[in-house]
């Protein structure tokens, strides 16, 4: 390929390079392709859907009680309902998803101190999906099932004092999208500040800012590879400028998949108690649950925090687009919006008047609702209450899970195949408790250095553009892995998703990586002769 046209591939979004990587591995129909770009998970938490879909059956058998005409159902009655339930999930003891419902809700019963029939009722009625949410931001028994799922999951079972307020997105993007929005339409940030990316990141947040809408300057905290992608204290210091209004991370990183350490955790927690109490933390924990004791920046730092999360990977649910935002009750968002000087009190008020009769009283989170369906179509808001009701059965399958088997199970599958992949390349596998191993991000100059030598890296870097490896890795052996580069990872370096292929093909992965590297090698010892 020649220059010229790699250039001209380099400027798209590795998603969009991707697409391009894929026709291109497809036209040899010899070989099977192997596709680890995208992190989508090969695997589906069978025993929380099938819990599900008992329920769903359990609904429409009360929605049946008092039909309107043949095969219309009605609203389920609350009265009783707990009752009749038991007396389901006796009946049909031995099916699948039965005994994990009777478990899940018992729970619910004991410590959340919900009575059965309330529960009941709204569950039901919330699985028909009958009714508009309401509340619109999250229903009152999901709210405490998620809450208690995320005092668990990330903030390793000691959460701060106070509760957060929820509010159940369409994924983790959606949630990124009406916390830029909301930060923007409040003031909160305006076009041309400066914020800060904990970097490699996830690309749309290098690209978000570019765009019209914010033209924000962009300050990089870069994570150091040769620490095992941890982020050095002076890197953290940078946020202490207070020309910084808000530091963006995805925790564990993606393409790294490594967690904060706890100390640049601890470092952050005390910049925005002493130097900073005014800076915005935004935080995509995804990938936390791969990583055992993870705590997050919203158990740290939980007054300056957004904390998003999405139950995609976890669960193998990324077609249901399930997220959630977090933030705190006591949190500095509300404190700045309340500071706002008087004209743009006057400007919020008007946009927020029509749903609020108080609108000065509205948290960021009420006005993150409103701002999901443009204020206008505020009385559509909300996701769906099915999914709602997936999200809290994934939730409590883990609650009740006190030995943490599934989450032995999900770390395993994504844990072997990164030993799988490192052995087939040929090199020991980074040791690092903080790994997720979700993604395995392989610099290849820096593997051209170690197996080879520094001027065989240098050759690398100075005679091929940085998506030459990935895009003959396609063309070639019909492999397609991201570049990381366009996560601002080191040029050249390839992003392996160990969540989407079958354990064996990341033999054949890193057989290819290796494969690749000796035939760019000896194309370079023929150049000298």
């Amino acid at each position: 390929m020649k220059t010229s046209e790699e250039k001209r591939y380099e400027a798209l979004s590795p998603f969009e390079l991707k697409n391009k990587l894929i026709d291109m591995a497809k036209t040899h129909q010899e070989r099977m392709m192997l596709n680890a770009g995208r992190g989508n998970p090969n695997w589906v938490a069978i025993t929380p859907r099938y819990g599900f879909f008992q329920l769903g059956i359990f609904a429409l058998e009360e929605s049946q009680r008092k039909p309107h005409r043949p095969n219309l159902g009605g609203v389920a009655m609350k009265e009783g309902i707990a009752k009749r339930f038991e007396e389901f999930l006796n009946k049909n003891s031995d099916f699948l998803g039965i005994e994990f419902l009777r478990e899940a809700f018992a729970w619910v019963y004991a410590e959340l101190k919900i009575a059965p029939d309330d529960f009941l009722s709204e569950i039901v009625d919330a699985i028909l999906g009958d009714h508009y949410p309401m509340p619109d931001r999250i229903l009152d028994s999901v709210e405490k099932i998620i809450h208690k799922y995320l005092d668990q999951e990330m903030c390793a079972g000691n959460p701060p004092a106070g509760r957060f307020d929820l509010f159940t997105t369409e994924g983790g993007t959606a949630a990124m999208d009406y916390i830029f929005s909301s930060l923007m339409e409040n003031k909160l940030l305006h076009k041309g500040d400066k914020i800060a990316l904990g970097t490699p990141i996830f690309t749309p947040y290098l690209e978000i800012p570019y765009l019209n809408d914010y033209e924000f300057v962009e300050l990089e905290i870069k994570q150091d590879e040769n620490a095992g992608w941890h982020y050095p204290d002076s890197e953290i210091e940078k946020l202490a400028d207070p020309k910084v209004k808000a530091f963006f991370l995805v925790n564990p990183s993606n393409p790294t998949s490594v967690s904060m350490h706890q100390d640049t955790l601890d470092k952050i927690a005390e910049l925005v108690q002493t130097r900073r109490k005014d800076l915005i933390l935004l935080t995509d924990d995804v990938y936390g649950t791969f990583v055992n004791g993870f705590r997050s920046l919203a158990a740290a730092a939980p007054l300056n925090t957004i904390l998003v999360y999405s139950y995609s990977k976890y669960f193998g649910a990324t077609g249901w687009r399930l997220g959630v935002i977090a933030i705190h009750q006591d949190n500095v968002f509300d404190k700045k919006i309340a500071a706002l000087p008087e004209k743009d009190k006057k400007q919020l008020c008007k946009r927020y008047g029509t749903v609020n009769l108080n609108p000065t009283e509205m948290k960021l989170i009420d006005r993150m609702v409103a701002d999901s369906r443009s204020v206008a179509l505020h009385h559509t808001a909300g996701l769906s209450t099915p999914q709602q009701v997936l999200m809290s059965l994934f939730s409590l399958y883990c609650l009740i899970d006190k030995k943490g088997e599934y989450k032995k199970l999900a770390q395993d599958i994504v844990s072997h195949r990164f030993k799988t992949l490192y052995k087939a390349v040929g090199i020991p596998h980074p040791e690092n408790q903080y790994d997720a191993h979700y993604y395995a991000t392989i610099d290849i100059p820096a593997l051209a250095e170690t197996r080879y030598n520094k001027e065989f890296a240098d050759y690398l870097v100075n005679n091929y553009e940085p998506i030459d490896f990935v895009w003959r890795l396609a063309d070639e052996k019909s492999i397609v892995l991201m570049d990381g580069g366009g996560f601002d990872a080191p040029n050249m370096s390839v992003r392996v998703s160990l969540a989407n292929l079958p354990d064996s093909a990341y033999e054949d992965i890193g057989k290819g990586i290796s494969d690749l590297l000796a035939e760019y090698h000896n194309r370079w010892e023929s150049s000298k002769r």
